[in-house]
């Protein structure tokens, strides 16, 4: 039931993080020049996925580990998680930085800026579809690369990275256009929509034990599921960023402090994740009604410690 109403939007909200990105790194690298502007990702993503993968990531595992009755050491999780150098939420910091390295040294900003469209979306929507196929018949989803690179994501993720570089030149992140941001609603309402349909019709009730066939390989059912993934990619990363652009735009100190420490919730919700999880494990109540309980006070704490880790220590100028 979770997986139902949770699981359509993990699929788009990664590749809309990569939107945002690409949005404001053409800026950037403009402002800073490409030397500094490599030299400023090095520190700014990069120390934060190394400590996380090194030192914040395995003691958290650790904790979960010795929470479900398993009696290993932090070392044992370290060197026998899989995939190595599992860094948690952070794997996305490393890739990020991967794209923004390469836009920097060999990207070059067009004469004539391009003015997205909705045939363009299609377009990249229609290429996000084929190149997530072939690439899952090396790399199925959920496979696990050294260094927790998610390979099975890069095909969308590239794209919208370069969405976001293409629409920064055209004023993308100051306005979605009124029609480009409706049919990205409309599709993505129909994309989300078709997920429990399409998994009734096809007899799955058991998404951890059923999903293989839909993972990789020449399968019908891993096309299919390449669709889906990439129609609501496009569609909801555009429609997200066209309804925050809409809807989500006071002001004041209690919003300028929670993007303060958005950064910082984010890098440290997976270890307040787990130790939240462990700590409710005695009480007596439905795992289901645990896990809201759970999500909302990680959430406020997250927030609340990135605040404050953000505003009164030196960690601020790393996230």
């Amino acid at each position: 039931m979770l997986a139902a109403v949770l699981g359509p939007s993990g699929l788009f909200l990664m590749g809309t993080f990569y939107l945002l990105s690409g949005l404001f790194t053409p800026e950037s690298v403009a402002r800073k020049g490409a030397r500094r502007f490599v030299r400023d990702r090095l520190v700014r993503p990069g120390i934060p996925f190394a400590l996380s993968a090194l030192l914040v990531w395995p003691p958290a595992l650790w904790v979960a580990y010795r929470a479900a009755g398993h009696d290993v050491t932090p070392w044992w999780v370290f060197t026998h998680r899989d995939p190595l150098l599992d860094s948690g939420s952070l794997w996305f910091v490393e890739i990020l930085l991967l794209f923004s390295v390469a836009y920097a040294l060999f990207g070059r900003p067009r004469a004539t800026p391009a003015v997205p469209t909705g045939g363009h979306l299609v377009a990249v929507t229609a290429g996000v579809v084929a190149s997530t196929f072939v690439g899952r018949l090396w790399f199925p989803a959920r496979s696990g690369q050294v260094g927790d690179l998610h390979v099975w994501w890069w095909p969308k993720l590239i794209a919208m990275f370069g969405v976001g570089i293409v629409g920064a030149r055209s004023g993308l992140a100051e306005r979605v256009p009124d029609r480009m941001w409706r049919g990205s609603r409309v599709v993505a309402a129909l994309a989300v929509l078709s997920v429990p349909v399409v998994a009734v019709a096809l007899g799955v009730s058991d998404l951890a034990g059923q999903a293989g066939p839909s993972l990789g390989g020449r399968r019908w059912q891993a096309l299919l599921f390449a669709v889906v993934e990439a129609v609501l990619v496009v569609g909801g990363s555009v429609w997200l960023l066209g309804l925050a652009q809409r809807r989500l735009t006071r002001d004041g100190p209690p919003a300028v402090a929670l993007s303060r420490g958005a950064f910082t919730a984010f890098f440290i919700q997976g270890p307040v994740l787990v130790v939240l999880a462990a700590a409710a494990r005695p009480l007596p109540f439905p795992a289901e009604v645990k896990a809201f309980l759970v999500a909302a006070v990680a959430i406020a704490g997250s927030f609340g410690a990135g605040r404050l880790l953000t505003a009164r220590t030196r960690v601020g100028r790393f996230l």
